[in-house]
């Protein structure tokens, strides 16, 4: 989230504590080889048990953990990466960026900052020029789950714009916009049949707590 900053207000400034990364599947296992001659410790355990979708490396010297997410990112939704992992050179695109803080079945006050710091810099628009909306309405069109999950997400955020001294009325607006991009996709049959099962089921995982 940093990397795509011009300069974040006091307001939406935080402390970094781990590292995320990304990587296609092909790229795995040279990745691995990479961060263990850099001198991060690998968590042997959870990456022979996981090591197809996602790894742990540690810096031990300061202190932080590195995620890295194989092909997708997958906590309480699976956001696909692997077919845009070359869209932008330093991050993954802003559209993915803006998912993998929102897919969170219950915001928490790190993820709502950095949601409002990325819209706040950024114009939603569609194509990764900037928040790539109709990527984001795409694939909500093809997921019930993650359709319920970051609307309400992006509703709690509004909600919450309050607590916040920045430009309100630019983040709101484009909160608007991104809503209204998802609500007027065409869904998918899958979305459709998904639907009518609603919140009676359960729609979301539960990541393994590391």
């Amino acid at each position: 989230m940093q990397m795509r900053s011009r300069g974040l207000p006091p307001a939406l400034t935080r402390e970094y504590k781990d590292l995320d990364f990304a990587t296609a599947k092909k790229s795995s296992g040279d990745l691995q080889k990479l961060l263990r001659d850099m001198g991060y410790e690998p968590h042997v355990g959870f990456n022979a048990m996981n090591g197809k979708e996602r790894l742990l490396f540690f810096d031990n010297p300061n202190e932080r953990q590195m995620d890295v997410f194989v092909s997708s990112f997958r906590m309480c939704h699976e956001i696909p990466l692997e077919e845009r992992l070359a869209v932008d050179e330093d991050t993954v695109p802003l559209a993915e960026l803006l998912l993998t803080k929102l897919q969170i079945i219950e915001l928490n006050e790190k993820d709502v900052r950095d949601t409002v710091a990325l819209l706040l810099e950024h114009d939603v628009t569609d194509d990764d020029a900037g928040v790539n909306a109709a990527h984001v309405a795409s694939l909500c069109a093809e997921d019930w789950g993650l359709w319920r999950t970051i609307s309400h997400n992006l509703e709690t955020l509004r909600s919450r714009l309050d607590a916040y001294d920045v430009d309100r009325e630019a983040v709101s607006s484009r909160v608007s916009s991104i809503l209204e991009r998802i609500e007027t996709a065409p869904k998918s049959r899958s979305w459709r049949m998904r639907a009518k099962v609603g919140e009676r089921k359960r729609w979301y995982q539960l990541p393994e707590e590391v």
